[in-house]
C-alpha cells in the first residue's frame, strides 16, 4: 500500500473517531439538560403540593418560570455551541473522506 493512502486512512479514521466523540458529547450535554429540565419540574410540584396558600402556590411558580427562562437562556446557547461543534465535525470528517476518494482508486 502506498505511503499516501496510509496516511489518507489513519486521517479519515482521526476524523471519523472526532465526528464520533462529537456526537456522545452533544448527546450527554442534552442528557443532562432534560434531566435539569426533570428535576425543575419534580421542585416545583413539590414546592405546590407544600404552599398552603395561594400566594404560596404563586411564588412556587414565579421561582420555577425563573430558573425555567434560565434553562432556556442555557439550551440556547448549548444549541448554538453543539451546533458550531457539529458543523466542525461534520466538515472535518466529510473533507477527510472526499479527499480518500481520490487516492483509492
Amino acid at each position: 500500500m502506498p505511503r499516501e493512502e496510509i496516511r489518507s486512512d489513519r486521517s479519515a479514521s482521526q476524523a471519523g473517531s472526532y465526528f464520533f466523540n462529537t456526537l456522545q458529547e452533544m448527546s450527554r450535554d442534552w442528557m443532562t439538560r432534560t434531566t435539569a429540565e426533570v428535576e425543575l419540574g419534580l421542585k416545583l410540584s413539590k414546592k405546590l403540593t407544600a404552599a398552603h396558600s395561594v400566594p404560596d402556590a404563586v411564588a412556587a411558580y414565579q421561582e420555577w418560570l425563573n430558573e425555567e427562562m434560565g434553562a432556556r437562556a442555557e439550551d440556547a446557547r448549548l444549541l448554538m455551541s453543539n451546533g458550531q461543534k457539529f458543523m466542525d465535525a461534520s466538515s472535518r470528517f466529510l473533507s477527510s473522506g472526499w479527499t480518500n476518494v481520490g487516492m483509492t482508486t
